[in-house]
């Protein structure tokens, strides 16, 4: 080890930690941490072993530090951000790009020497007086071509302890991998904080990403989604790896669907925010591996996916013991969780906006002392939680948590579903002819409506690639370019499907019930196997009656009418031709790179349903298409 290295090691570090530390044997990884020890000057080290007893020792520590909070039932803690604290920070959140480089017009960037030098005199003892933890992660099941290593520094012994539910173990990783170890670094610091244990220096927050040295810097925040590394600012590290090397690297939770004669069928599925995808992962009676991030690799021909994560950073708002029943339980389940962000009553007890039973009149929030009727300095009244707060548990201690969840091998995937918030033109689901097909006119097309709970005009549609949209680390045509080519080295390419679960009826009624996607799940499951038939529209394949009224009395023991078929299943031509001029200016205007078969095959898609509107109309049933 270098003298200079060693030394600044053995100053700041136990003899304990320090032996800890050097075990791994990594020079880069030594060089790593001491460049972060000399540059923010924290207190004290610490360096996690993923020990049991160290693992206690940070959970402790969260509760000590006044970080988290303890409430009434057993392992579990609460959370505050800071009011302004409680979201992703898009706007400060860039790339470091070296001279030359152009990631286009959609990415935030930031030149690399300009933007490591604010960096790094923000960082400048930004950890006087506070402990930095040093953790070791695997993304990805342990031992395993999915696997890349992680190490962690923050100073937050929250974001330490909620690491700890999200991600596995990766101490003995980085020693069983040594110096051929490729891993991922995360420096993160809360800053200074108030005495609600809050960041203040907010207008210095920054999230910054270096895809090329796989680093990722995060100061003067605490919220989960800017501070736990592993998350999404990692996501943007592993899209730019995976594009190098012809692999994806998804916002797709992966489940298993369960078919005839106990068989199990996976499927991967992206979901735009308030669309459906934490509820589909948790269909009852299906079985959950991940619920945001998925790795998919190619193996033997054919498609295999794991989740990247072992927990789940949930929002809470609106979770219910009718439309929630197994997250519900574990919510009230003596087992640990970190909630965020939630009311806190006075026998410390935790409320949320859509929970069961009545609002309290008073209890401590992420404002501090809250009440009904209380205001912010911008006169907004206060909601009892914020719409964003979150609870944080390992999956594996989920009801329905699938046995393969930890599997190095990955599941193999048969189906991958898109999903949006959309009134007026898919229907309920649909399969894509084939991969080209589903990649361009159902992933790289998914649009969504913006809901009365997001800021703006409601009903407003944005188009969100593939969901992916606000981490996409590379140009947009590359990104979909690796998404095609990936299919191409498939023998048998898993299914593409298209969902929509909030089709309306001209006086804006849902045609859909809530749990009407039970029945699309095991319909898509049955195509996967070729197990059902399926009519032609000009946009892909959908279910036939017969087939669906069957599922709806066996899935959900009740009947299904042709006319709610028919309702549910018109192809909508003028509302089709619509979406694809609206696809095709984006491309065009947007996304300089877009490969040229994009607008291919969205013109083969127009073609279609021209021909299909001169033959049968604008608004074709389908039984005048089978």
């Amino acid at each position: 080890m270098d003298e200079k290295i060693g030394n600044i090691l053995r100053n700041k570090l136990t003899e304990k930690d320090y032996q800890k530390l050097i075990k791994i044997d990594n020079p880069e990884l030594h060089n790593f941490v001491a460049e972060y020890i000399e540059l923010c000057n924290p207190e004290s080290v610490f360096v996690c072993d993923d020990s049991d007893e160290d693992r206690d020792y940070i959970r402790k520590a969260a509760i000590k530090d006044g970080e988290e909070m303890k409430l009434a039932m057993e392992g579990h803690t609460v959370h505050f951000d800071g009011y302004y604290d409680q979201a992703r920070d898009k706007k400060r959140t860039k790339f470091l790009v070296d001279e030359g480089v152009d990631l286009g017009p959609n990415l935030n960037t930031i030149d690399k020497k300009e933007g490591l030098e604010e960096i790094n005199g923000i960082m400048k003892n930004i950890m006087n007086g506070h402990t930095l933890y040093v953790r070791f992660f695997t993304l990805g099941p342990m031992n395993s071509i999915f696997s890349i290593p992680c190490v962690q520094l923050t100073d937050s012994s929250y974001v330490a302890h909620s690491d700890d539910l999200l991600y596995r173990p990766g101490y003995e990783e980085f020693i069983r991998q040594g110096r051929d170890a490729r891993f991922f670094k995360f420096v993160h610091s809360e800053g200074r904080l108030d005495e609600r244990k809050i960041s203040v220096d907010i207008d210095k927050r920054r999230i910054y990403i270096d895809n090329e040295g796989g680093i990722v810097y995060s100061v003067n925040t605490q919220y989960g989604g800017n501070t736990i590394g592993l998350k999404k600012p990692a996501m943007r590290l592993a899209i730019y790896r995976a594009e190098k090397e012809g692999w994806l690297t998804e916002h797709m939770f992966l489940m298993g669907i369960h078919g005839p004669n106990n068989r199990v069928t996976y499927f991967t599925g992206a979901f735009p925010s308030l669309c459906g995808k934490t509820s589909t992962s948790m269909v009852p009676g299906e079985t959950i591996v991940g619920d945001d991030i998925s790795y998919l690799r190619v193996k033997e021909g054919k498609a295999y996916a794991v989740n990247v994560e072992k927990g789940m950073f949930g929002i809470i708002m609106g979770v219910n013991s009718k439309d929630d029943p197994i997250i519900w339980k574990r919510l009230h389940t003596p087992k640990e969780i970190i909630f965020s962000n939630v009311l806190v009553t006075e026998d410390k007890s935790v409320y949320w906006i859509g929970k069961d039973g009545e609002i309290p009149e008073k209890g401590m929030n992420h404002s501090g002392e809250w009440f009904k009727g209380k205001k912010d300095a911008e006169g907004n009244e206060i909601t009892p939680s914020h719409r964003n707060a979150r609870f944080t548990i390992s999956l594996d201690t989920l009801d329905n948590a699938d046995p393969n969840i930890h599997n190095p091998e990955g599941c193999p995937v048969g189906g991958i579903i898109y999903g949006g918030r959309d009134s007026d033109t898919w229907v309920p689901v649909e399969q894509s002819f084939n991969w080209q097909h589903g990649i361009i006119t159902k992933a790289s097309a998914l649009e969504s409506e913006t809901t009365a709970a997001t800021l703006g005009k409601e009903g407003v549609r944005k188009f969100n690639l593939m969901s992916n949209l606000d981490f996409i680390s590379i140009p947009l045509g590359s990104y979909i370019q690796n998404n095609l080519n990936f299919g191409k080295k498939l023998e048998k390419p898993p299914l593409i499907f298209a969902v929509n679960y909030f089709l309306k009826d001209k006086d804006g009624n849902f045609l859909n019930s809530k749990v009407d996607k039970f029945v699309w799940l095991k319909w898509m499951e049955l195509r996967v196997h070729n197990e059902v038939d399926a009519i032609e529209t000009p946009t892909g394949y959908i279910p036939e009656y017969k087939d669906l009224r069957r599922l709806f009395n066996e899935v959900l023991k009740k009947d299904y009418s042709e006319e709610a078929y028919n309702q549910q299943f018109t192809i909508r031509i003028p509302e089709l031709l619509s979406k694809i001029g609206r696809i095709e200016e984006i491309y065009r205007t947007k996304v300089p790179d877009t490969p040229k078969i994009v607008f291919v095959e969205l013109e083969k898609q127009r073609d279609k349903l021209k021909k299909a509107k001169e033959e049968l109309g604008e608004y074709i049933l389908p039984e005048k298409l089978g």
